[in-house]
Order: structure tokens, then C-alpha cells, then sequence
């Protein structure tokens, strides 16, 4: 049985210790927001936070996070109001969103180490791939989230409005055709 924490809960997982972390944190823990992109390591679509570091959760396996921290999208603030995740909103970062989670994973990994870093330390730290090129919003958002941490600037607006994990573990009542009662 594999052990640590996970968005500041202890779990255990009862799963062959070489399982990749991003499949016992899609598969056994519903934890969806960290994708599948490649396999490889290659996309950065699968970045987590594991003590403070970014990394590819499909690259390494459960039995190397045991007794480790790992913080996942869905750990990194309950309401959005991460810096970055403001920042994120605020540039109008994504467009289909699919490598969003481990890009702004890879952002606050980077920020909590520097939080005023060049384009060249950007590029650096950030070699998750985006499909849809918005690099240069990537990079501004990312700016912006450094400003935000170091008190020198503020987003007026929350973030966009999403479905909470509680609204989609509602039930739901089933639907009737007319006429059946």
C-alpha cells in the first residue's frame, strides 16, 4: 500500500506501487483536472506539484511519491483565486484548455521559487506544450500572477464562473418523457 498526501488529504493507494501518479490520481482519486497528453513527459498536460516542484505526474510512479506532498489543479485553490489562476482568467489565456492545468501548475511551481522572473527564466521553467500557441499570453499571465504576489498589482474581476465539484456531484432527478407520471 502506497501513502502520502494529496491536496492536504492522506490517501493510500491500493494499487501496484509502478502505477504512474497521474493514474492513480485520475483513475482512484477522480482527480480529472490533471490530463493525459502524451505518456512521455514530453506535453507537460500531466503537471502536479510534489513538494513544491513541478513535475510530470506521468513520469514518475506512486511508489517514488510515497510520504510526499502532491497538489493537483483541483488542490491548488477552492474558489480560483490563485494568482495565476486570476492572472490566467484575466489575459484570456486558454482557448481549447486542455494543457491549462499543468501550465498554471508549472507557473506557480516557478513563482513560488521567483516571483518576478525574466522571459528567459519563463521559457525555462515553462516547457509545457501549448496546441493552440498562446505562448505570449502564457508569459504575460505569468508576469502578471509575479506582480500580484509581490502586492504590486490586483485583478478586479474573480475568475470566470466554472461548475463547483459539489454542483456536479449533485444528483440529479431522472428526466420523464411527457404524459408519464
Amino acid at each position: 500500500m502506497t501513502r502520502f498526501t494529496v491536496n492536504d488529504r492522506p490517501v493510500q493507494y491500493r494499487m501496484d506501487p509502478q502505477t504512474p501518479l497521474l493514474w492513480a490520481l485520475r483513475d482512484a482519486s477522480n482527480l480529472t483536472g490533471t490530463k493525459y497528453g502524451c505518456g512521455t513527459g514530453d506535453c507537460g498536460a500531466c503537471t502536479v506539484d510534489i513538494d513544491g516542484r513541478a513535475v510530470r505526474s506521468c513520469q514518475i510512479t506512486i511508489a517514488a511519491v510515497e510520504g510526499r506532498f502532491v497538489t493537483t489543479i483541483e488542490g491548488l485553490s477552492s474558489d480560483r483565486d490563485h494568482p495565476v489562476q486570476q492572472a490566467w482568467a484575466a489575459q484570456s489565456v486558454p482557448q481549447c484548455g486542455y494543457c491549462q492545468s499543468g501550465m498554471i501548475m508549472a507557473a506557480q511551481a516557478l513563482l513560488r521559487r521567483n516571483n518576478n522572473p525574466t522571459d528567459e527564466q519563463i521559457d525555462t521553467a515553462i516547457t509545457n506544450i501549448c496546441r493552440c500557441g498562446t505562448y505570449p499570453r502564457i508569459r504575460e499571465a505569468i508576469k502578471q500572477a509575479g506582480r500580484i504576489l509581490r502586492d504590486e498589482e490586483r485583478v478586479s474581476a474573480a475568475p470566470a464562473p466554472g461548475i463547483t465539484p459539489a454542483e456536479a456531484a449533485r444528483e440529479v432527478p431522472a428526466l420523464r418523457a411527457p404524459g408519464k407520471d
